[in-house]
C-alpha cells in the first residue's frame, strides 16, 4: 500500500489477532487511499465478525468508510452480550468444534454440527441458507462474505469455549430438551413405547425416559448422568435458564 497513513488502536481483546507491534497501542498503517476501513482492518488479521464499534476521530463509521490521511481509528470489541438480529438465535458449527455443539444441545441451544469437513464454501452457505451464526476458529473461514453471521471461538478447551459462547449471545437455555446426536427436539416417552430399544439392565433400572423426536435415541439419567448434570448447573447457574429435569440418555 502506498496511500494515506492512519493510526490504528486495536482494543485489548483483540490483540491476539494483530502482529507483535501492533499489540502495544496506536501504531501507524499506510493505506491504498480507496480500501474500506473493513478492509484494512480484516488486512491487519481481524475477522470482522470480532470488531465491534469502529471509531474515527472520536466518531462510530461503517466499514465501508473509506480512511483519509492522518485518521485516529479505534478497532474495538463485540459488545456482550452480542444481539443478532433477523433470526431466531441459531448456531452452526464447523467439524473442530464437536464437544461444544454437544454441551450447547444438552442446554436445549440450537447447534448444528457438521461431523465430517464439508469445506469452508459449503458451511458458509449452510450458515447463510440457515441464518445460523458460524462459529469457528478458523479465521479465514469467517472472513467469507457468504456466512450470515460468525463468531471466533477464542479457546481450545469446551469448558471455555462454552462459556465465551453462552457470555457473548445469551442464549436462552432449556437443559436436557435437545438430542446431543442430531441437534433434533426430545420429548418424553413412555416406558413401554421404548422398551424395544433398551438393555436388560436399563429396563430393570431406570423409569424416566425421552425419545429424539427426529433420530428416535432413546435418552435416560445414565451412569454419566452426574457429569452432565455438573456441566448443566455451572451453566444455569451463571447464564441462567428454563430449569431443567428432563433425561441425560
Amino acid at each position: 500500500m502506498n496511500g494515506p497513513e492512519i493510526d490504528v488502536e486495536v482494543a485489548p481483546e483483540l490483540r491476539l489477532f494483530v502482529s507483535h507491534e501492533r499489540r502495544r497501542g496506536s501504531t501507524p498503517v499506510i493505506t491504498d487511499g480507496s480500501s474500506t476501513l473493513g478492509h484494512v482492518v480484516e488486512s491487519l488479521g481481524i475477522p470482522l465478525t470480532e470488531a465491534g464499534a469502529l471509531v474515527v476521530d472520536g466518531r462510530t463509521v461503517p466499514v465501508s468508510h473509506i480512511p483519509g490521511p492522518g485518521e485516529r481509528v479505534e478497532v474495538r470489541a463485540v459488545e456482550r452480550p452480542q444481539r443478532v438480529p433477523g433470526a431466531p438465535l441459531r448456531f452452526l458449527l464447523d467439524v473442530h468444534l464437536g464437544t461444544l455443539a454437544r454441551r450447547l444441545r444438552l442446554l436445549g441451544v440450537d447447534a448444528a454440527y457438521e461431523s465430517e469437513d464439508i469445506g469452508d464454501p459449503a458451511l458458509a452457505a449452510l450458515s447463510a441458507r440457515e441464518r445460523r451464526v458460524l462459529l469457528s476458529r478458523d479465521r479465514g473461514l469467517l472472513r467469507r462474505r457468504e456466512i450470515w453471521a460468525g463468531a471466533y471461538v477464542y479457546s481450545d478447551r469446551p469448558a471455555e469455549q462454552l462459556r465465551d459462547v453462552l457470555g457473548r449471545f445469551a442464549p436462552v437455555l432449556a437443559p436436557w430438551t435437545r438430542c446431543t446426536a442430531c441437534n433434533g427436539e426430545l420429548a418424553e416417552a413412555d416406558k413401554d413405547a421404548v422398551r424395544a430399544d433398551l438393555g436388560q439392565g436399563t429396563r430393570a433400572t431406570y423409569d424416566v425416559f425421552a425419545r429424539c423426536t427426529a433420530c428416535g435415541r432413546v435418552y435416560w439419567r445414565g451412569a454419566h448422568h452426574a457429569r452432565l448434570e455438573a456441566v448443566v448447573a455451572d451453566a444455569v447457574r451463571e447464564f441462567g435458564g428454563l430449569g431443567s429435569g428432563s433425561p441425560a440418555g
